[in-house]
């Protein structure tokens, strides 16, 4: 019912989609807003910003609950857990830091990327997490020892995006290459090269049922692609 959105005045603003409708304005970063993601139940909402902080948010209130600190640049990406006790962030420090929701505790980081981290994703269990990197590619971690499971290597520019299937068999890749790869988590194995686009991307992600994947793409288009039956 409801859409939040990050933006470059450093503002998010939340949205009632059927009136088209903006309900309220959150202000509290210093910069702009890279990524913005509710909780599984939609009562908070958390924001990643260039700003080198998270910020927690009550969605009916639009009070500002928490600041989360500990990278030392700007963080691209912010997911929470599957059972939303849990953020993840990814951030041009080249880290992953697992925080923990209630309290705002860092738990854990993660390093082992070269570059910045331009995505995160948890995988439906919650047991697993994938990244997205400017070093042109894709970790899979395992969340509760922080260690290091899997490498994926296949595109040749940055990754801005990762998305898991609902079913958490496989994983969306979307590249400055301009392409979208399809993995076997298990394996790491790429499936697929799915081309089309004309220009870089800086989403992917699955429709609910997995048989559809959305894109959306430098080139100003956003394209629906079939992947399962």
């Amino acid at each position: 019912r409801y859409l939040a959105s990050g933006s470059g005045d450093n503002t998010i603003k939340i949205w009632e989609v059927a009136k088209e409708k903006e309900l309220r304005t959150l202000t509290g970063h210093s910069s702009r807003s890279l990524s913005v993601v509710y909780s599984p139940d939609s009562r908070y909402l958390a924001s990643g910003s260039i700003d080198n902080t998270i910020k927690i948010w009550e969605v009916a209130t639009g009070k500002e609950l928490r600041t989360l600190t500990g990278h030392f640049s700007g963080v691209y990406s912010v997911v929470y857990s599957p059972d939303g006790r849990y953020l993840a962030s990814g951030s041009a420090d080249n880290t992953i830091k697992i925080w923990e929701v209630a309290t705002g505790k860092e738990l854990r980081t993660l390093t082992g990327h070269s570059d910045s981290v331009w995505s995160v994703a948890y995988s439906p269990d919650g047991r697993y997490l994938a990244s997205g990197n400017y070093d042109n590619t894709i970790k899979i971690w395992e969340v509760a020892t922080g260690k290091e499971l899997r490498t994926l290597t296949g595109h040749s520019n940055s990754v801005p995006s990762v998305a898991y299937s609902p079913d958490g068999r496989y994983l969306a890749s979307g590249s400055w290459d301009d392409t979208i790869k399809i993995w076997e988590v298990a394996t790491g194995k790429e499936l697929r090269t799915i081309t089309g686009h004309s220009s870089g991307f800086w989403s992917v992600v699955y429709s609910p049922d997995g048989r559809y994947l959305a894109s959306g793409s430098e080139d100003k288009t956003i394209k629906i692609w079939q992947v399962g039956e």
